[in-house]
Order: structure tokens, then sequence, then C-alpha cells
């Protein structure tokens, strides 16, 4: 699903707003509280009288026709209903992104120097020449302590240098990975694609992966990366843009990712990616962890560092010891536990770094935890490794 449901934030209007996530429709609705239980009708499976009883017992009015075709009409209209319409506005998009020359900025918008220096301050605190580096994808006003840690750790010398970004792919098919040829537009400039390397990918792994994946033209994981490098290193900055889908189907169904067999391809060009160019190139991973409260779905209010929170904490940095000591089976049975309850977005990409650089060990340099909203928390942390 595409649609994305939360209490409304607005005290004076309550409800259930909702949102499209991928950006097909602009529009945002929020449904009053006596109306939110008639959406469960729009299932594809219950008829026009369903829905018409459903707000007849919700409003104790027995002329309901009037609401039930505003209802109907308004859910249309802004795309929220899987027909005609909405199919419409998902072709139109697609379509713009794929003609589109570039991947233009959706999340940076507005951006300033003056910013970053605020998030980063200056100079680096660079001891050795880095494999790769973990940095969140929260928005910077809220974890920046996390991305000041994690690319203060580049230097001037990395400049030269590809940066593989491998972020996290929040609306994804699972099992799959999204490239783009498209260069990346931030308020810093344009950025330079690592085209020879694309062109690898999808020669060597094909079945592997989404070319001009549209999840590109509204994921925030990779832009804000492309953003703190662009900042350091210049408009220009050379990058290869993959984002990594779900391991979902091993999280709930056991066995490992590799077991799919285009996971498997994929994880195997990248490594042989990885070991052929070597020094050449420094992987960054764009990874949120935790997801909990109100927001998420859970029954309870979050608040950061407290409460439920602090054993957040602790199984968050029982899954890092695992990454930093490069134990991929221990990291990943530490995720299927409990289905992973914890709901870390970043594993896929963690997981995936973790099998196409074996050999690397990291050092966790920062961890933080942030109220998203009153009652919702997101984790995160920093990562420096080498080898």
């Amino acid at each position: 699903m595409n649609l994305d449901f939360m209490p409304s934030p607005f005290k004076d209007r309550p409800g259930l707003l909702i949102r499209d996530t991928l950006q097909y429709s602009d529009a945002t609705l929020i449904i009053p509280p006596v109306l939110v239980e008639s959406l469960s009708c729009y299932d594809g499976e219950q008829s026009e009288l369903d829905l018409r009883q459903a707000l007849v017992n919700a409003t104790g009015d027995l002329q309901v026709s009037e609401l039930e075709e505003h209802l109907t009409s308004t859910l249309r209209q802004a795309g929220f209903l899987e027909d005609d319409v909405y199919e419409e506005m998902k072709a139109q998009a697609e379509k713009a992104f794929a003609d589109s020359p570039e991947r233009v900025a959706v999340h940076s918008e507005g951006m300033t120097s003056e910013q970053m220096l605020e998030y980063l301050g200056e100079g680096n605190d660079n001891k050795i020449r880095l494999s790769a580096i973990a940095a969140p994808h929260a928005s910077p006003d809220g974890a920046w302590k996390s991305y000041r840690a994690a690319y203060r750790t580049l230097s001037p010398e990395d400049r030269d240098r590809t940066f593989v970004i491998l972020g996290t792919s929040h609306y994804g098919e699972p099992d799959r990975f999204g490239l783009t040829r498209k260069p990346f537009v931030t308020p810093f400039g344009t950025s330079t694609t690592a085209l020879g390397l694309v062109d690898e990918i999808e020669r060597l792994a094909p079945q592997s992966i989404k070319m001009e994946d549209y999840c590109h033209a509204i994921e925030h994981s990779i832009e804000f990366q492309v953003m703190f490098l662009q900042h350091l290193f210049g408009a220009d900055v050379k990058v290869l843009p993959v984002l990594c889908g779900s391991y979902a189907r091993s999280i709930y169904r056991g066995g490992m990712p590799e077991d799919n067999e285009d996971v498997k391809r994929f994880l195997g060009v990248m490594g042989d990616i990885a070991a052929r160019e070597g020094d050449k190139l420094c992987w960054v991973l764009g990874v949120d962890m935790a997801h909990m409260g109100q927001r998420y779905s859970d029954r309870f209010q979050a608040t950061a560092g407290r409460g439920l929170m602090t054993e957040v904490e602790n199984r968050d940095r029982g899954r890092m010891a695992s990454v930093v000591s490069g134990d991929a089976s221990s990291f990943w049975s530490l995720v299927q536990e409990n289905q992973d309850d914890l709901k870390w977005c970043g594993s896929s990409p963690i997981y995936s770094f973790m099998k196409i650089k074996p050999q690397a060990r990291g050092e966790v340099l920062d961890y933080g935890q942030w109220n998203i909203d009153e009652g919702s928390v997101v984790s995160f942390a920093s990562i420096a490794f080498s080898g």
C-alpha cells in the first residue's frame, strides 16, 4: 500500500490523515472520526449497500446517500481508490520521472550551506582511510549529531572516490534493488552518476534490479547522503545510488535473504565490484533503525530515551555489535526475532553491505533517538567501517 494513515496532527481537525507516500497524488485528506470506520468498506469486496449501512450506523441518520456520494467522490478525486483515476495518476507520475533527465530534489529543497555548517561544523575527525560509513536518513534537524559523527570521518583525500550509496527503499519491491542513471540535483548542484557501474550491474544482474526505479523520485534515504557528500566534496561528487528493497520474506518466513536467487546474484555482482575496485570506492549506508510508537502501528506512546525506549536502545546496540564485528548471520538472526518488532528500516542495506564487504569491521560513533512526533520515535546511529 502506498497510502499513509496517521492520527491528524491538527487539534482543531481531529480524525485520520491520509496521504500518498509515493506522491502519485499530492492530496492530503483528514477523515472525521465518525467516518473512519466506514473506510473499511473500500476493500474491493464489500458493496455500496455495505458502505451505506456503515454510514447509517456511524451517523444514526437514515439519509446518508449524499454523504456516501461525497465520501466516495472525495477519495476517488484524491487518487486514494484503486480505480482508473488512480491508475492515470500513477502512470503520469512514473512517466514524468522516467522522462526527466535528472532526479530533482524533493526533501532537501531550501537547504543552505549555513545550515550544513551548523550540522557538520568545520574540519574532520579522520584517523584512517575508511571503507564505509553508516549515517541516518532521518531529517537532519533531528539526527544531526549522528550525521556529524559519520561525515566528519571523511577527509578531503576522499574527494576522488566513487561513493556507493546503499539506501533504504521504503516503498520498493522486496528482494529487489532500484537503480537510476539520473544525476541527483540538490540545492548544492548536480551530482555525477557512476554510469559504468550502473551498466555493469544491469548487464550482470538484470533480474535483480529495477532500472529507473520510480522510488528514487520520492525516496529520501539517498538524497540526504548526496546532499552531505556535495557539501564536503563539491556538486559533481560521483555516486552510485542503490535502493535496497526490504528482505521481508526472510524476516517473516525464515531463511536468509540470499536464499532468493535474485538477491544472491546481486550481492555476488556487487561483491565482485567491491573486490575489484577496492579503495576507489567508499560505501555509504543511508539507514535508520527502530521505529516505535503510535505512528508505526504500536499501541503505545514512545518517548526518546525513556521507558520502553531504553530497552529498544539495548536491543539496537546488540544488533550494532553484530554489525561492527562483521557477523552477518548473528545480525540477521536478531532482525528476525519477533519478526523484527523493532521495525528497523535499515536492515536490508546493512545486511547487503555485510555480505558485499565481509571483511569490513566497524566502530559505533554515535547513537540517537528522536521523537518524530509526540508519540513516535525513530532511532539511528553513525558507524565508521574499515577493511
